[in-house]
């Protein structure tokens, strides 16, 4: 009777004896999966078990689907503002550049399992420029990558400068130039939180998890920060001039910070978070880019002053007659700076669905000698989601 208890509850459960070299015997349940199947198989169940482990299942919860569809939409805007002093002609003066593009809007879709997706929107309202993020959460932990590329050709500027005459200062609040402004950015943070048994922060930014009751957690991060900033051409060549010769940026920025989080749940299904983490930059890298340009000679030029040339006819003439020419660059590291990473997220969960709201700023810094500025970079999202 033992014997053939044993025996049925193995072929109940699928177990084979599998004889070994050295005699021993190995038990396996069921037929082994192999190839790209098997793979993705266990890559998923180690991704199941590192979503939930270590939390205690009373404040989160793991959707039984695992698969998450993401339909989103967003508001973003960046502004960059620059400062710099020099000498031109033996005129001192102060070029304060501040680049504020419209807020632009952009769908598209993000895919991801337990937390680990990618997304890509467009832009569909705006700069054009595109975002492509790469998500990765745990139960302590996690890292998001954001890059964004846009073009603008009509941003606000506030030009201060003694190049210009007052009577021309006013016009340069609002330029529409002929060669768009051309900003890439990366973006990569990641962090560690100090009471993941409880808090979770996927639950808030990519739903792959449920907060079940209110929680926060002290929490360490880091950040990555890339980016390139290019007007260089030559029909952008009298704003070169005007920055006396800056005619491209490129900043490298490395930041750790402490902050903290918390997520409020009022109601089953709704939670509402928010996130502040003040940061201290240690790698401040700057490259700047310098160009001569042809500024000096048209302004000499007659056709400056001519009165009889219509307005359209000496556009064409002054933009095509600039030119610029690289000079070289140069490579310096800017003091420690802070930095501020903040968020706040609104997230409403049904059985199968969910919708979210979220929204993130950004700001980075940068000094050397009588050059500094910064970037402002603000998200807001709005998704719907399907678990599948």
């Amino acid at each position: 009777m033992k014997k053939q208890i044993i025996v049925l509850t193995m072929l109940a459960v699928g177990v084979q004896a599998m004889p070994q070299d050295d005699g021993s015997l190995q038990l396996n349940t069921g037929s082994t999966e192999k190839g790209l199947k098997g793979l993705v198989r266990k890559v998923g169940t180690m991704i199941d078990s590192m979503s939930v482990s270590g939390v205690d299942r009373r404040y989160i919860g793991a959707p039984d689907k695992p698969w998450q569809l993401i339909v989103k939409s967003s508001l973003n805007q960046s502004i960059v503002k620059m400062n710099t002093k020099g000498s031109v002609a033996g005129i001192d003066y102060e070029a304060s550049p501040y680049l504020k593009t419209e807020p632009s809007r952009y769908v598209g879709l993000w895919a991801g399992y337990r937390g680990y997706g990618l997304g890509y929107t467009v832009n569909v309202g705006g700069d054009k420029g595109s975002y492509l993020t790469f998500g990765a959460t745990g139960g302590a932990y996690g890292l998001n990558v954001r890059i964004h590329s846009f073009e603008n050709d009509s941003p606000h500027f506030d030009l201060n400068s003694d190049l210009i005459p007052e009577d021309y200062k006013e016009n340069w609040k609002q330029v529409n130039l002929r060669s768009p402004i051309k900003v890439h950015t990366l973006i990569a943070d990641g962090y560690y939180l100090f009471n993941g048994k409880h808090f979770s922060y996927a639950a808030a930014y990519d739903q792959s998890v449920i907060q079940k009751r209110s929680a926060g957690s002290l929490m360490a991060g880091g950040m990555y920060y890339y980016g390139n900033i290019d007007y260089a051409s030559d029909p952008n060549g009298d704003l070169v001039y005007l920055m006396h010769g800056l005619g491209r940026v490129k900043l490298w920025q490395g930041s750790v910070g402490l902050g903290y989080a918390y997520n409020w749940v009022p109601a089953r299904g709704l939670l509402v978070s928010v996130m502040a983490m003040p940061m201290i930059t240690f790698v401040n890298r700057i490259k700047a880019y310098g160009y001569g340009t042809n500024v000096p000679e048209l302004l000499n030029d007659p056709t400056l002053l001519d009165e009889e040339i219509s307005d359209e006819d000496w556009d064409n003439w002054w933009y095509g007659s600039l030119r610029i020419k690289h000079m070289g660059d140069k490579t310096f590291n800017s003091g420690v700076t802070a930095n501020l990473d903040a968020r706040l997220s609104l997230t409403y969960n049904f059985e199968s669905f969910f919708v979210s709201v979220y929204g993130q700023f950004n700001n980075f810094r940068y000094r050397h000698s009588d050059s500094h500025g910064y970037i402002n970079d603000w998200f807001v999202n709005a998704s719907l989601g399907v678990r599948l």
